[in-house]
């Protein structure tokens, strides 16, 4: 799908765009799949909140660069999940991107809540060599453009107050997370 039909679809002509999620997980899977991020997932669907996960949402035959930015702009909250490898992935990147892009349009409908797994928000900020060396690799194939839309997608969101998995373990993290959806979303808890 080209970019203009991606933002008709949900964020144009100022009409609502239809929420399909409460959550979109963005997340480079060898890092974190099949930890933390499937922990986060379980945990937020056993709390009845709709989870876009990208194992369990693409549908197969279906191009992945027309459902993935369609799936943001359906959703409600953004949960970047940043890790050491992160950055090295143009998919997670062009998902941040299109994340703050759609926060900074509908600035009272969308949230981000990132949460730092083992790495620092100043290395999100790009103040220290983890995520640089990675951007300047992107460069050379995406262009000095691309690059700086991304890089300012990353210092956007290391701004926002998240939680960082080296001071705190998933067992404080998760039940956060969840609430703090809950909040946003004012779903009533089940229990």
């Amino acid at each position: 799908m080209d970019k203009e039909k991606s933002s008709e679809a949900g964020t144009s002509g100022g009409e609502l765009s239809t929420i399909d999620y409460e959550v979109f997980l963005s997340f480079r899977g060898p890092d974190t799949r099949q930890g933390f991020t499937d922990c986060l997932y379980h945990e937020m669907q056993e709390a009845n909140i709709r989870v876009f996960f990208d194992e369990e949402e693409l549908h197969a035959g279906k191009e992945i660069a027309d459902e993935l930015p369609m799936a943001i702009e359906k959703s409600k909250i953004y949960v970047p999940i940043f890790s050491k490898s992160y950055v090295s992935s143009p998919w997670c990147l062009r998902e941040l991107a299109h994340m703050v892009e759609c926060t900074n349009t509908k600035l009272s409908e969308k949230e981000i809540m990132p949460i730092f797994y083992n790495v620092k928000p100043r290395d999100v900020r790009l103040m220290s060599p983890l995520y640089v060396r990675n951007l300047k690799e992107h460069e050379k194939k995406f262009g000095c453009q691309t690059r700086l839309k991304w890089e300012d997608a990353l210092k956007s969101v290391a701004k926002i107050k998240g939680w960082e998995l080296k001071s705190q373990g998933y067992v404080d993290v998760l039940p956060f997370s969840v609430t703090f959806v809950l909040d946003f979303q004012c779903i009533p808890e089940l229990g």
